[in-house]
């Protein structure tokens, strides 16, 4: 969908970074895999990168632009890979590092991060005034390279929830071109969310007191 808002200049790459989550790459083999990382705290990820002519992701099938992916992630979701990475941040430190794709920018052509957020326990969180109803971690990072996120709807229906921080052009044609995948995050949806989690809690409540 990007590489096709970008139509007009096919000459462009396409760059795309998929974040992979490290914590369960380096639990495995263990036997207690909660706790072998109960240890550590913040991120462990790694964001590997690839790219495309756009002229190309528009006339090769969706299998072909799947199988591309595959091909550029497959090297970054191993346990090795991770145990490569721990050694070469602490070779480098202190000195700081971006990301590739977050250095080079849309510069050349639309690029954008896409990050998994299926098992983030939002509905777990709790500061002591109840668990949310909804919410997400997704933050706008100030450069000019795009940004998906996508979580579980709260819903429980199956539904994504997807955020996305791009260019007004490449937004405008998401909801216009596939406006039968994607819905807007209306007013509406969070009021019926708000209203099952409300019956849900009452349920809860009256079945104790039947106990």
């Amino acid at each position: 969908m990007v590489a096709i808002s970008t139509a007009g200049d096919s000459t462009k790459t396409s760059k795309m970074e998929i974040v992979v989550d490290g914590r369960t790459r380096l639990s495995e083999g263990c036997t207690d895999k909660d706790s072998q990382m109960g240890t550590c705290f913040g991120n462990v990820l790694s964001i590997p990168f690839g790219s495309e002519k756009v002229k190309e992701l528009i006339e090769k099938p969706l299998s072909w632009v799947a199988e591309e992916v595959h091909d550029f992630k497959k090297n970054a979701v191993t346990k090795e890979h991770f145990l490569g990475l721990i050694d070469w941040v602490e070779a480098h430190r202190p000195e700081p590092a971006v990301t590739k794709i977050y250095a080079s920018g849309n510069n050349e052509g639309p690029a954008f991060v896409v990050s998994p957020g299926q098992r983030f326990p939002v509905s777990k969180v709790n500061f002591g005034w109840g668990p949310p109803t909804f919410g997400s971690y997704h933050f706008p990072w100030g450069g000019s390279t795009g940004y998906v996120m996508r979580m579980p709807s709260p819903m429980t229906n199956g539904d994504w929830v997807v955020y996305v921080h791009l260019p007004v052009r490449q937004v405008e044609f998401i909801e216009t071109g596939v406006a039968d995948v994607f819905k807007p995050l209306t007013f509406d949806y969070l009021f019926i969310l708000i209203w099952c989690k409300h019956l849900y809690n009452l349920r809860l409540e009256i079945f104790r007191r039947t106990l």
